[in-house]
């Protein structure tokens, strides 16, 4: 292989549609990488794709077929939006060295032993004459892994620094995050994890733009409006928070088959103010947040050895994702943590719109190198596994 250009699909919980991400990436030394995110491009579902998705969440008739079928659907708008990429931008599809595609995920139940994430990579494969790179999670979970979340080991790679602690945060439908230390002197060693860890904290946008399209007819809350203008109802989030997900030890991963309205439906109560609901889900995806960076990002006195600091400053943190756009559930994490410097990828030379869909790009060519690509702990899966299927040109 010669080219080092690589694309990244990405359609996540929020189902709003595919993210696509032309790379440049490098190895500048050792195993640290370089990506330069060089064109970009988005292409929504139509609203027939989305309630189609919807319904795959759940067990329905014809179930088999109507998933292949839908599987087929999202190659193609998948292949157009690549082939709108390249055409725009005059790129000669030869030119690419593979496309890395998340794919929809429609089940994800690692305790079972299962995930499926549904595109027709062969198919995309066919339309695009790129070579695909999928199914990155199964491998994992194939080795005893969650499966996910996987763009830890990618922010490990282009965002982690030898002597700046930093939290990364990604706010779709699902939040995660990835704590990235200081040499790996960090909480992470006194509960038995590596030096880089990371997990889902709990649901991102995903209850709050249902929310927002059952009560304001639209797909989120721009900027966290409507959820400025409620008052948090503290007996319906300590109920929400009393889920036992919140007080899992990682590795873990989550989606909408824990979080999802049916749950959300069944802590309302008729006198609820739907504004006060979405500012209560505000805090619900900020509070599982903080929590989450508190109890495992920070630096406790009895890690530090043979250096001068015993209190270091709290870590900076990078937040990406729709989330990062929403400004109510900023000012909330700001307020929860008070002592952090809180900001987003775009400082760290990548939009936050499109951190994911370079991942996938960059996980792409990990498995095109035979290179190893999920962190065992994150996934707790039981070593390093080369991730991803290849569909050839």
């Amino acid at each position: 292989m010669t080219s080092n250009h690589y694309i990244g699909l990405m359609s996540g919980t929020s189902l709003d549609g595919v993210d696509v991400a032309l790379t440049q990436i490098s190895n500048v030394i050792a195993e640290k990488s370089h990506i330069k995110v060089l064109q970009t491009h988005f292409v929504a579902f139509p609203e027939t794709l989305r309630k189609q998705l919807f319904t795959l969440h759940h067990p329905s008739d014809n179930e088999l077929e109507v998933t292949a079928l839908v599987a087929n659907t999202l190659a193609h708008i998948y292949a157009d939006a690549v082939n709108q990429l390249l055409a725009k931008y005059n790129i000669n599809p030869a030119d690419i060295a593979a496309i890395g595609c998340h794919g929809q995920t429609i089940r994800h139940r690692p305790e079972l032993g299962f995930t499926l994430q549904i595109g027709n990579a062969a198919l995309l494969a066919e339309l695009t004459q790129i070579t695909v790179v999928s199914d990155f999670r199964s491998r994992d979970i194939a080795a005893g892994g969650q499966g996910a979340p996987l763009v830890p080991a990618f922010h490990e790679a282009i965002f982690a620094d030898a002597n700046i602690h930093r939290v990364v945060i990604n706010i779709g439908g699902i939040a995660n995050l990835t704590n990235l230390p200081i040499n790996g002197l960090d909480s992470s060693v006194a509960i038995g994890f590596g030096s880089v860890i990371g997990f889902d904290t709990g649901p991102g946008n995903m209850l709050m733009d249902a929310w927002a399209m059952r009560h304001l007819g639209v797909p989120y809350d721009e900027s966290g409006k409507w959820a400025a203008t409620g008052n948090i109802i503290q007996p319906l989030l300590d109920a929400l928070l009393a889920h036992p997900y919140f007080t899992l030890i990682p590795p873990k991963s989550t989606g909408r088959d824990l979080f999802n309205m049916d749950w959300l439906t069944s802590y309302l109560q008729m006198d609820y103010a739907p504004a006060d609901v979405q500012r209560t889900l505000l805090e619900l995806t900020a509070v599982s947040i903080a929590d989450a960076v508190n109890q495992y990002c920070g630096i406790q006195r009895g890690e530090i050895k043979n250096r001068l600091a015993i209190n270091p400053a709290a870590p900076e943190i990078y937040l990406c994702g729709g989330g990062a756009h929403n400004n109510a559930l900023i000012e909330s994490l700001k307020r929860l943590l008070p002592l952090a410097k809180i900001t987003s990828t775009d400082k760290l030379g990548i939009s936050v719109n499109w951190v994911e869909a370079a991942a996938f790009a960059w996980l792409a060519r990990q498995t095109m190198h035979q290179a190893t690509s999920n962190l065992p702990a994150v996934t707790g899966a039981a070593g390093p596994r080369i991730l991803g299927a290849i569909y050839a040109r």
